[in-house]
C-alpha cells in the first residue's frame, strides 16, 4: 500500500529556492537599512528593485541555465545583490577569492569558466595583465568606487566589457519576474584556498543554501540574547563574502530582515568606524581579525557594547577570549569549513549563567561547540565501526547534515574520498564529550608526532598564548634527529613586550605540566619570536609555510 499523499490540484509544491528566502522581509523589512561603508545607504525596498534590475541586465547577455557569473569585489552592497539575483536567474554564483595569489586566481577562473565576470576596478590590472588564457569570459561589468573608468585600464576595442554597474541597473526594469525550478540546481561554487595542491571548487544548490540559512538562524536564535541573533540585531561581516557565503550570514540577515552593514575593504578604522556609528551588534571573523580589531580600539581607547562575535577560521584562544571579553566583545567559536556552507557547530551557552565560574565560561567560548540543528557529527576510529565518546578518545570528526557539499566542482575523484564510507571527513582531529560537546585537537596534517607520542599544536598553542606577552602563537613539528618531530613555538609579541625571553614563555607550558594539563614532552623545544605569522587568504595561521621555513629545526 502506497503512503504517498494527493496533493490539491491547485496546491504550491514550494521548492526550497533561495528567492524564498526574501518573502518575509518583502512583507516586513522595506524600511530596513542596507549599508555600503560611507558610499551608499538604501532600503530593503529599494534593494529587491536592484535584485530585479540586475537581473534584467543578466538576462540580456544570452546566457543559458546553468552558466556561471563570477564576481570579484570586496564586501558590498553589490556582492549582497548578486548572492540573490544570480541565482535566482538560474545561473551559478562564483565568490572568486581576491586574496589568493594571481596564478591561483586564474586557475579558479579558468577552472569554473564563467560567461560573465563583475570586476571591482581595483582587480582589473590583474584581469588585464592576464587577459584569461583561453578565456571563457564573454561579458564584463565594470564595478567600481573611486571615479576609475574602463577606459582608463582597457584598450577601446575590448568588447567584452558591456558597461558600469550602477550605469546598467540605472537603465534596467526593477521588475523581474523569478521563476520556479528544481531546488536542486546549483546556486553557488567557490574555490578553497588550498594548502596543497590547486584549489578545489565546492558547491552548494539552492536546497542546501535554505536549509543551512534556516538551520543557521535557528540555532543562533535560540541561544541567550548575549550571544544569540534577534530582529533586532545589526550586522556586519568581517569574514569576506568570497569565503563560503561569509559563513552564510549574508543570507540569515537577509531572511529575517536585519540592518545590514558591509564595510568594502577591511581597513581598521573603518570595521571600528562602522561598528561604533552604526551600531552593529552581531559578526563574525577569523582570529587574525579580532586581534586587529582590538589594536585598533585600544589606539582610540573604545570600547565594545556587547557586540556579538563568533569566531572561527582557526582556534579561539584563551588568552584572546580574555581579552576580548575585557573590551566588551562577546566572543565565541562556531565551527565548519568550506566544505560544510560553513556552520556545523557552536559555543554552548544555557540561562544558568550564574552556575558558570570565569575559568569555566573562558573554556566553553573557546571549545569547538556542539553541534546545530540537523548535524550527524561523530568521531570515528581507524576501523569506522563505532562512535567515539569521551575526552580520551580522539579519532576523526565526520559529518552529516542536509548542506554539505556532495563533491568538488569538476573533481569527482576528491569527491570520493571526502564522502568515503558514508560520512563527510573533516581531517579534523577531535573527541567528543558524554554531553556532546565537541573539541578539536588538531588538524591531522599538523599533529605533531614525537618518540611515537602524538602532541597536540593547537593545545600548546592555547596555553602559550596565556602568557600576557604573547599577541599571537603558532606551533609547527620540526625535524629532530631522535625524536623524529618536536614542537618548536613562533611567537609574535605584544608592543611592550618586546624584553620578554624565550624562558619566560616556556613557564607557562611548564606550569600546565606540573598540573598535568600537558604531558612534559608537550613544551616546546624552541621558541622563536617573529614580527608575523604567514596567514592564508582567509587569515588563517598558513602552517604549510611555516613547515617550510622552520621545518629544518
Amino acid at each position: 500500500m502506497s503512503l504517498a499523499y494527493m496533493a490539491a490540484p491547485d496546491a504550491y509544491v514550494y521548492p526550497l529556492l533561495i528567492k524564498q528566502l526574501l518573502n518575509r522581509a518583502k512583507t516586513v523589512s522595506l524600511d530596513q537599512e542596507i549599508i555600503y561603508a560611507d558610499k551608499h545607504r538604501f532600503r530593503y525596498a529599494d534593494f529587491f528593485g536592484r535584485i530585479a534590475k540586475l537581473a534584467n541586465v543578466l538576462a540580456g547577455l544570452n546566457l543559458e541555465a546553468g552558466d556561471v557569473v563570477a564576481i570579484m569585489d570586496w564586501d558590498s552592497h553589490r556582492y549582497l545583490e548578486s548572492y540573490f539575483a544570480v541565482p535566482m536567474s538560474q545561473y551559478v554564483l562564483q565568490t572568486v577569492n581576491i586574496r589568493l595569489s594571481p596564478e591561483k586566481i586564474l586557475y579558479t577562473i579558468n577552472h569554473a569558466k564563467p560567461k560573465v565576470l563583475l570586476l571591482n576596478s581595483e582587480f582589473a590590472p590583474l584581469v588585464k595583465d592576464y587577459q584569461f588564457d583561453n578565456s571563457s569570459i564573454e561579458h564584463i561589468i565594470w564595478l567600481d568606487d573611486n571615479g576609475v573608468s574602463a577606459d582608463s585600464v582597457f584598450d577601446a576595442s575590448q568588447t567584452r566589457l558591456i558597461g558600469e554597474y550602477e550605469t546598467l541597473l540605472d537603465n534596467a526594469s526593477d521588475s523581474f519576474d523569478f521563476p520556479d525550478f528544481d531546488e536542486n540546481t546549483i546556486a553557488t561554487t567557490f574555490y578553497t584556498s588550498g594548502t596543497t595542491g590547486d584549489p578545489k571548487g565546492v558547491f552548494f544548490s539552492h536546497r542546501q543554501l535554505v536549509l543551512h540559512t534556516m538551520a543557521e538562524a535557528a540555532s543562533l536564535g535560540i541561544l541567550p540574547d548575549k550571544q544569540g541573533v534577534s530582529y533586532g540585531d545589526v550586522y556586519m561581516p568581517m569574514t569576506p563574502m568570497f569565503h563560503v557565503h561569509a559563513w552564510g550570514f549574508p543570507f540569515t540577515a537577509t531572511m529575517m530582515g536585519l540592518k545590514q552593514v558591509y564595510p568594502g575593504r577591511y581597513v581598521p578604522e573603518r570595521l571600528l568606524d562602522l561598528i561604533v556609528n552604526e551600531n552593529v551588534s552581531i559578526t563574525h571573523c577569523v582570529p587574525t581579525i579580532l586581534q586587529m580589531l582590538l589594536k585598533e580600539a585600544q589606539s582610540q581607547t573604545v570600547t565594545f557594547n556587547g557586540l556579538k562575535m563568533i569566531i572561527g577560521g582557526s582556534r579561539l584562544t584563551e588568552g584572546l577570549a580574555k581579552t576580548a571579553l575585557a573590551q566588551g566583545i562577546e566572543v565565541y567559536t562556531g565551527y565548519g569549513m568550506s566544505e560544510t556552507a560553513p556552520l556545523i557547530s557552536l559555543s554552548d551557552f544555557s540561562l544558568n549563567e550564574a552556575e558558570k565560574t570565569a575559568e569555566d565560561d573562558i573554556n566553553r567560548r573557546c571549545m569547538t561547540g556542539k553541534p546545530i540543528l540537523m548535524v550527524d557529527a561523530k568521531i570515528w576510529g581507524e576501523d569506522y565501526t563505532q562512535p567515539l565518546i569521551g575526552e580520551n578518545k580522539t579519532g576523526e570528526l565526520v559529518l552529516r547534515a542536509p548542506w554539505l557539499t556532495q563533491s568538488y566542482f569538476k573533481n569527482e575523484d576528491k569527491g570520493a574520498e571526502l564522502w568515503a564510507h558514508g560520512y563527510m571527513h573533516t581531517q579534523d582531529i577531535a573527541y567528543m564529550t558524554s554531553a556532546g560537546t565537541i573539541k578539536i585537537t588538531d588538524r591531522l596534517k599538523d599533529v605533531i608526532k614525537s618518540g611515537g607520542e602524538w602532541i597536540s599544536s593547537l593545545e600548546i598553542e592555547t596555553i602559550l598564548s596565556l602568557h600576557p606577552a604573547v599577541a599571537d602563537v603558532s606551533v609547527i613539528g620540526v625535524r629532530d634527529k631522535e625524536w623524529g618531530e618536536r614542537p618548536l613555538a613562533l611567537v609574535v609579541l605584544k608592543p611592550d613586550c618586546q624584553d620578554t625571553t624565550a624562558a619566560d614563555i616556556a613557564k607557562v607550558a611548564e606550569q600546565a605540566v606540573s598540573r598535568g594539563i600537558i604531558p612534559k614532552y608537550g613544551v616546546p623545544s624552541q621558541f622563536k619570536f617573529v614580527d608575523e605569522l604567514p596567514k592564508t587568504s582567509v587569515g588563517k595561521h598558513d602552517k604549510k609555510v611555516m613547515r617550510e621555513m622552520y621545518g629544518d629545526g
